[in-house]
C-alpha cells in the first residue's frame, strides 16, 4: 500500500533552517509532501543543500535569508514566503540564537540581541502572517522553546528567559488565534545532537557515552523534531491547543541528586508510616 503523505498540499514556513533542528523540520515537512520556505540568516549553504535536496525529491522549496534582528527583513521574509507559496498553512518559528556567559557579565547589547531574535521577531513575524491563515480560516503555528524553560543550566539566564517567554507567549496566543480558526501549540526540545553542539564540545565527541546520561539511551536528532511538529500541524492533532510538548528522551523527568536512575532504591523513606511497605 502506498503510504499516505501528510502534508500534501501544506505550505510551510521554518525559520532557522540553515542547519541544525530548523533544517531537519523543513526536511521532514517536505518528505510529507509540503512546499516549504527555510529562512536562513547568516549563511546559506545549509538551507540551499536542503532545497535542493526537495527539489531534486521532486518537491517545491526556497531559501530567503532574513537578518532577526532587523525587523523590516523580518516582515519582507513573510511577504516573499506567502509570493512564493501562494499563502501560508504552516508557520514553524524554530530561529534562536544563544550563548553561556555568567549573570553578572552579560550586557545590556547581548541580553537585547538574544531578545529581539528570540522573541521579538517570532511575535512580529507571526503577527505578519496570521493576517493570511485568518483570511484561509484555518492555520497552525508550532513555536520552539526548550528544556531551558523548564530546568535550569548555569550561564544560560538570558537564553532560558527567552524560552520561557515563549511557552508563556505561545498559551496566551492560542487563546487568541483559536477564534480564527489558528491553532498554536510549542515544542521544547531537550539535547538534540546538531552541528553547533560538534563545534562547542569538539570532534570527536562521544555521543553514545552522552546518550547514556539520557532516560532514553540516546540523544534526539532534527527529525525527531520534525515528527512531532508534523503531527501538531496534522489533524491528529486538532484537539490539542495551547500546549508546549516537552520533548527531550526523559531529561526533565529526572529529580536531581537522586542517583542512577537505573537502579532499584535500597533506602526507606517511609518512616514506618504505610502499612505493610518495607523496601526488599
Amino acid at each position: 500500500m502506498e503510504s499516505i503523505r501528510r502534508m500534501e498540499g501544506k505550505r510551510v514556513l521554518v525559520t532557522g533552517a540553515g542547519s541544525g533542528i530548523g533544517r531537519g523540520v523543513a526536511l521532514e515537512f517536505a518528505k510529507e509532501g509540503a512546499a516549504v520556505v527555510l529562512h536562513y540568516w547568516p549563511t546559506a549553504e545549509g538551507a540551499e543543500s536542503a532545497v535542493e535536496a526537495i527539489r531534486q525529491g521532486g518537491g517545491k522549496a526556497k531559501a530567503i535569508a532574513a537578518d532577526f534582528r532587523r525587523l523590516e527583513q523580518v516582515n519582507q521574509l513573510a511577504v516573499e514566503a506567502i509570493e512564493f507559496l501562494g499563502g501560508i498553512d504552516i508557520l514553524v518559528n524554530n530561529v534562536g540564537i544563544t550563548m553561556n556567559l555568567p549573570f553578572e557579565d552579560v550586557t545590556v547589547e547581548q541580553f537585547d540581541t538574544i531578545y529581539v531574535v528570540n522573541i521579538r521577531a517570532q511575535f512580529f513575524l507571526t503577527q505578519a502572517v496570521v493576517p493570511t491563515m485568518a483570511k484561509q480560516g484555518k492555520g497552525i503555528v508550532i513555536n520552539v522553546a526548550s528544556t531551558h524553560a523548564f530546568a535550569g543550566m548555569t550561564e544560560y539566564s538570558v537564553y532560558s528567559g527567552t524560552k520561557g517567554a515563549v511557552v508563556s507567549y505561545s498559551r496566551e496566543l492560542a487563546l487568541e488565534l483559536i477564534q480564527k480558526g489558528i491553532r498554536v501549540n510549542a515544542v521544547a526540545p531537550g539535547w538534540i545532537w546538531v552541528e553547533r553542539h560538534r563545534q562547542a564540545l569538539g570532534d570527536p565527541f562521544d555521543t553514545e557515552a552522552a546518550g547514556r546520561q539520557v532516560p532514553a539511551g540516546f540523544l534526539g536528532s532534527p527529525t525527531d523534531i520534525g515528527r512531532l511538529a508534523i503531527f501538531l500541524a496534522s489533524d491528529e492533532s486538532r484537539y490539542i491547543i495551547g500546549q508546549t510538548i516537552i520533548i527531550d528522551g526523559g531529561q526533565t523527568a529526572i529529580m536531581p541528586l537522586t542517583g542512577d536512575f537505573r537502579k532499584e532504591r535500597k533506602e526507606d523513606w517511609s518512616g514506618g508510616h504505610v502499612p505493610g511497605f518495607k523496601k526488599r
